[in-house]
């Protein structure tokens, strides 16, 4: 396999970015210390070059590639681990690897299966979490689902982003999706068979965040199945730190909403993203790439 590799330093000091062309494919992954790397690790890898979802706040969903290889995203944890000399992984008391970062994992799910069986038998204790959109693959699902009960590691979380159908057809405008009832009784029917609880990734933007979008949320995702993560939605080229700022007095209201009712919620903080073009949909080395193809 043919691969050449490009890192991106933060100003914080505790996120990076790598940049991998393969041939005919480019793809980024994202690396988050806390404290220090033994302590958490965090890697965001990359599933396909480009993607064919088209979320619209995202510039690395205007154009697909292709799919990336098994070995192309091991390649990538391999090479910053390597680079960060991290030498042993059973070391670090949580390490989380995360198919999130590039491309949507259940349209290039025989890749990301086999590279999660690859990743972990090489590191036990890695949590492997797979975000998705939850296009209609239920085939996939289902063998997920199997998957997920053979590696106890495994986690699960869909991207929503919207509390209603039809403003989630405009955010993500890609047809052959299961909505949110059906991503609601799929994760009941994943935590049934795992006994883990499923991750909803909900980014707050200028008008979801009413009470009846919260209200709707809790009416349809049960807080003994469900966990929230709440972060918030910026343009391909907008600050995501910035923006995380200017709406953290909302993100805290409204997850202090959920907590309130038993939910286990986490609010991300984007800091060290925003001057590397780590965000989700941000990944500017990619759109600049593509636009010489």
């Amino acid at each position: 396999m043919i691969m050449k590799a490009k890192k991106f330093n933060s100003s914080e000091g505790n996120v990076w970015k790598y940049v991998f062309e393969f041939e005919k494919a480019v793809a980024e992954t994202v690396l988050y210390r806390y404290e220090n790397f033994y302590e958490r690790t965090v890697l965001c890898i990359s599933v396909q070059s480009g993607c064919p979802v088209g979320c619209n706040f995202c510039g690395t969903g205007k154009k697909f590639l292709r799919n990336l290889t098994s070995s192309e995203m091991v390649a990538q944890v391999d090479h910053v681990l390597t680079d960060m000399n991290i030498v042993n992984t059973f070391n670090i008391k949580k390490f989380q690897i995360m198919f999130m970062s590039m491309g949507e994992p259940m349209l290039n799910y025989e890749n990301v299966k086999e590279a999660i069986k690859v990743l972990n038998s090489k590191h036990i204790n890695a949590q492997l979490l797979i975000s998705t959109v939850a296009p209609k693959k239920t085939k996939e699902f289902l063998d997920f689902i199997e998957l997920s009960k053979k590696i106890s590691k495994i986690g699960l979380q869909f991207s929503i982003h919207e509390a209603n159908d039809k403003r989630r057809d405009e955010l993500i405008p890609y047809k052959n999706k299961f909505n949110l009832r059906e991503i609601r009784d799929l994760g009941i029917l994943w935590h049934e068979n795992t006994n883990r609880n499923v991750y909803l990734n909900y980014c707050i933007s200028d008008d979801n965040h009413e009470l009846s979008d919260i209200n709707r949320l809790k009416d349809l995702f049960p807080p003994t199945i469900f966990n929230l993560t709440f972060s918030v939605i910026c343009s391909s080229d907008e600050n995501l730190k910035d923006k995380g700022f200017k709406e953290l007095s909302i993100i805290n209201k409204v997850s202090n909403s959920f907590m309130e009712d038993g939910y286990n919620v986490r609010v991300f903080d984007p800091a060290g993203q925003d001057d590397i073009g780590g965000g989700c949909g941000q990944l500017w080395y990619t759109q600049e790439y593509m636009k010489n193809l």
